[in-house]
């Protein structure tokens, strides 16, 4: 598979006609996501209008966090009961390898912009993989509280290891990936060797020893809405998440939080369709990805969270939050004042290495 980069990531910040089918398409599909805030903003931009305007009953599954396991299941017992599903772009490329996502040709099964670009020009660098249909780029960030943290906020990712300065628990998900990077930058590791150091056995225990140094002070969370919680109760210090979820919490639920931007892991999330589904079932979620990913619809999720549509034309388009009446582009981890020092995640190595790492991290974990 030819991988793309992301580059061009910071720089990148018409409503379509159906598409015509020979097969009848299904009038019911599951569409699988991560719940909470971002599958809200789904339902309003892209879920609720398509049943309007197709009466298709959609029914939501909030099973992405378990996405490859639960499709390499469903595959090897031939009985594939999700239709389109919300996965990450490096769980897109490992489920297209293993040949249980269909490849998308995006001039054909995407909608052009508006002015006629093409849709592979519009998506451009963010068309990373065949199978991957990119919606939202987004941030995994740091959130803290504004105050436990004293007269000087922290501002360096590193600040999160620093125990003496900003005593207190902290959240980190339950994985290898982000938490190794993190370690080995405060490590001392410059930004543009971390993966190649990461790909050794001494850089892999040299980031386990970082993270040694704050573990007994570490709250391990594994759904996206933990470090919210537990921010919003004054539980944790600081702790990292998605940038929507605090974005929530910050601006919905007006809590004493604040947004530590500094080495945000920019990721890409999107659509893939599972292979093994009947002509009527690819049919509908077919359909549904011309509808949900054009232009428009992109640019209407940034009513509701504060990721950034992964369309060129889309940028444009982004106004203010529909609740809250704010603008909301000062809000996405793409704007220049949030995006002065990112981390670029990198699909390929995870995709070579995240099962082995991973392994090591949860053996680390469970000590």
């Amino acid at each position: 598979m030819k991988l793309k980069t992301l580059t061009a990531l910071v720089a990148t910040t018409a409503i379509c006609a159906p598409m015509a089918f020979a097969a009848d398409m299904a009038d019911e599909m599951t569409i699988v996501s991560w719940g909470g805030a971002y599958s809200k903003s789904q339902l309003k931009a892209y879920h609720e209008p398509y049943m309007e305007k197709t009466g298709v009953k959609i029914i939501n599954d909030e099973s992405s966090a378990e996405a490859v396991a639960k499709l390499r299941a469903m595959n090897e017992a031939g009985n594939v009961t999700w239709d389109v599903v919300d996965v990450v772009a490096s769980d897109a490329l490992r489920l297209c390898d293993e040949g249980l996502a269909m490849e998308i040709d995006p001039d054909e099964h995407l909608a052009a912009a508006p002015d006629g670009t093409s849709a592979e020009d519009d998506f451009g660098d963010m068309l990373v993989g065949d199978c991957f249909i990119p919606q939202i780029v987004y941030s995994t960030t740091f959130g803290y509280r504004t105050d436990l943290v004293g007269d000087t906020p922290p501002d360096d990712i590193c600040d999160v290891f620093d125990l003496e300065a900003y005593p207190g628990k902290r959240s980190l998900e339950k994985r290898a990936i982000n938490n190794m990077e993190w370690a080995l930058l405060c490590d001392g590791v410059a930004k543009e060797d971390v993966y190649d150091v990461l790909g050794t056995e001494e850089g892999q225990e040299k980031a386990l020893a970082k993270l040694d140094t704050i573990k007994d002070s570490v709250i391990w969370w594994s759904a996206g809405a933990d470090t919210p919680q537990l921010l919003a109760d004054g539980e944790v210090v600081m702790g990292s998440t998605y940038n929507g979820r605090l974005f929530s919490v910050i601006e919905e639920q007006n809590q004493p939080v604040a947004m530590l931007w500094d080495a945000q892991v920019f990721d890409l999330d999107g659509w893939i369709i599972p292979t093994g589904l009947s002509p009527e079932r690819q049919a509908r979620a077919l359909d549904y990805i011309m509808f949900a990913t054009d232009t428009q619809r992109l640019a209407d999720q940034a009513k509701y969270i504060s990721y950034g549509p992964a369309r060129a034309s889309s940028a444009p388009l982004v106004g203010q939050h529909a609740e809250l009446g704010i603008d909301m582009a000062p809000h996405m981890p793409t704007d220049p004042n949030n995006a002065k020092n990112t981390f670029l995640y990198n699909y390929e190595f995870w995709a070579d290495y995240r099962d082995d790492i991973e392994a090591k991290f949860q053996a680390w974990l469970a000590k």
